[in-house]
């Protein structure tokens, strides 16, 4: 099932075209910007019984009148198949448009975003007929952006990072550098760029702390998720809604506590965790995250 974190890695190019050419710099290609760009068809299944899907493909046509196939990938996890559907992917490109494609991959863990830079080779390995060099943006090359006014400089890219550094344990120094850099522009540009974040956090604890900062800092804002935020804050009135504050903050630092730590923590833990309402349980729970050595730690009671 593809997830809201996967949409938004790849999703993004499609809304700021140019965000590639900034991106290629990072990667050290430093392609240059786009005179337009077009969104293609993402499907290249054949007339047969295979699908085969893209996530993003860009035309980009470039100032000097050259042009080129951008496909973005956006990658969760290592996936042995995946280099053989990419190399397909690309061949097919260049036999249909006749133009040179780029593929870039972007993950938001190091791991993966590592395995996908790596070059995959077809053919016997004494004699490989085919090299696939995927172009790769994630937490190991992407900026960790915490200065205001470089945010402010090339917004695009400092979404992306964000969304890249979702799992990073600076994720809340860089939302609240983004939500301060957002204050000061036109609601047309701020209004995707908040969606875009929250998409891309997924379920992620960083999830909780980026709709905090859109309801407090972006408070003027009305996005969708801005307008959900303070529709959910009159619903449950001014003294329910501050102490369920407090419990959704006790929840947020418990489980960052155990991801700072590296403590994995099953969906049955998270779920018992995020249900929890109590606020002298979720306290309990809290002073014990710190010293836990796993999610166990947290629930037993001594």
């Amino acid at each position: 099932m593809v997830s809201s974190s996967h949409e938004a890695m790849h999703r993004i190019f499609q809304e700021y075209p140019g965000l590639f050419s900034h991106v290629s710099e990072v990667l050290g290609v430093a392609i240059g910007p786009p005179a337009s760009a077009t969104v293609m068809p993402t499907d290249l299944t054949e007339n047969r019984p295979l699908e085969r899907r893209v996530d993003t493909l860009l035309r980009i046509d470039m100032e000097d009148d050259q042009s080129y196939l951008l496909a973005i990938e956006a990658q969760g996890k290592k996936d042995p198949e995946k280099p053989a559907s990419w190399m397909y992917y690309l061949s097919y490109l260049q036999a249909k448009y006749k133009l040179p494609p780029i593929l870039l991959v972007v993950c938001q863990d190091r791991a993966t975003a590592e395995w996908a830079a790596r070059p995959f080779s077809v053919g016997h390995p004494q004699s490989p007929v085919l090299t696939l060099q995927a172009l790769v943006a994630g937490p190991h090359n992407m900026p960790v952006i915490t200065d205001v006014a470089e945010a402010r400089k090339d917004l695009a890219l400092a979404t992306l990072a964000a969304i890249t550094h979702a799992g990073d344990p600076d994720i809340g120094a860089i939302l609240k550098t983004l939500s301060t850099a957002l204050r000061d522009v036109p609601e047309t540009i701020a209004d995707p760029i908040v969606e875009l974040i929250a998409q891309g956090l997924g379920n992620r604890p960083a999830a909780q702390q980026w709709r905090n900062l859109v309801a407090v800092d972006l408070s003027f804002y009305k996005s969708p998720l801005s307008e959900e935020i303070r529709d959910e804050g009159r619903e449950e009135g001014r003294e329910e809604g501050r102490e369920e504050g407090r419990a959704e903050g006790r929840k947020e630092d418990i489980l960052l506590f155990l991801a700072q730590a590296g403590i994995d923590v099953p969906d049955e833990a998270r779920q018992r965790i995020s249900d929890c309402g109590d606020l002298d349980t979720l306290s309990r729970w809290l002073l014990r995250a710190p010293t836990a050595a796993s999610v166990e730690d947290v629930f037993i009671e001594k």
